[in-house]
């Protein structure tokens, strides 16, 4: 089974407004609507995607988690939203309520650090019960930067060894250095995705640190629709790794990163 880790979609009425505000510098391989997504899963032979949603703000995070929340009933995997300008108890209302059990961290885009005291109070409620996908390194401006740095993620997985995480772009966004000086060997899970195309990054280093790190701590995502899936699918595959190897990045390892959350189909 493959399973693509990383994807963006929202309602078809806001979806090209939605697009046109993020990471501008990226070309698009989709209209990031749910059909456009379906189409893309099949071109590639994606078996399941997670809708990743997130909200830039406090106020958006009850729609966000019921969109996330809905697309349970259409087969997809959803990881919903928090916000540390709400407190922990309203946080954690909205998921239960939604029956969002994974949350997805973008810190270019929610205006807070990864490791902000209200953030760090919430890792700690999330226990093993909330999974966390969180964008770490840039993709934005100096400041958005600062918000997500790979010391960031190693703060935040030593302090809370229960919680499920896994830190997109190898730990660190044009920021590979600093992702394999402090990430690998960790107890952290490493997303494949780099937009445009993973290819652009030399296959050797990229071996290297899922080699160093553990291939079965690695998980296959595209950021669709910033880059298309079936290209993705084939940089990995020509990475030189074993068939065992690969397949467990393609889907393996993130069914074994959601554990009982993924038995029903969903984690949203």
């Amino acid at each position: 089974m493959i399973i693509d880790v990383h994807c963006h979609a929202w309602p078809d009425a806001i979806a090209r407004r939605a697009l046109e505000g993020r990471s501008t510098q990226l070309p698009r391989r989709g209209d990031g609507t749910i059909g456009g997504l379906r189409e893309a899963m099949a071109k590639a032979g994606v078996d399941q995607a997670v809708v990743l949603g997130i909200a830039d703000e406090a106020r958006q995070v009850g729609g966000v988690n019921r969109f996330v929340a809905a697309r349970k009933a259409e087969g997809f995997l959803g990881f919903g939203t928090v916000h540390a300008d709400l407190d922990v108890e309203e946080n954690l209302r909205i998921l239960r309520e939604t029956g969002v059990r994974g949350v997805k961290l973008h810190s270019l885009f929610q205006g807070f650090a990864y490791t902000d005291p209200r953030m760090m109070e919430l890792y700690e409620a999330f226990g093993s019960e909330i999974a966390v996908i969180a964008h770490a390194g840039d993709g934005g401006d100096a400041v958005a930067n600062s918000r997500g740095t790979p010391a960031m993620i190693r703060e935040i997985v030593t302090t809370f060894p229960q919680l499920r995480l896994a830190a997109c772009h190898f730990g660190g966004y044009h920021r590979l250095d600093d992702a394999e000086q402090e990430l690998l060997g960790l107890d952290v899970y490493l997303e494949t995705s780099w937009p445009p195309t993973l290819a652009e990054v030399d296959p050797a280093r990229v071996r290297r640190i899922i080699d160093k790190h553990g291939s079965d701590r690695i998980v296959f995502g595209s950021d669709w629709p910033m880059a298309d899936p079936a290209a993705e699918i084939r940089a990995i595959e020509n990475l030189g790794l074993t068939g065992a190897a690969v397949e467990g990045i393609l889907g393996g390892n993130f069914q074994r990163f959601l554990g009982d959350d993924g038995d029903d189909g969903a984690v949203g």
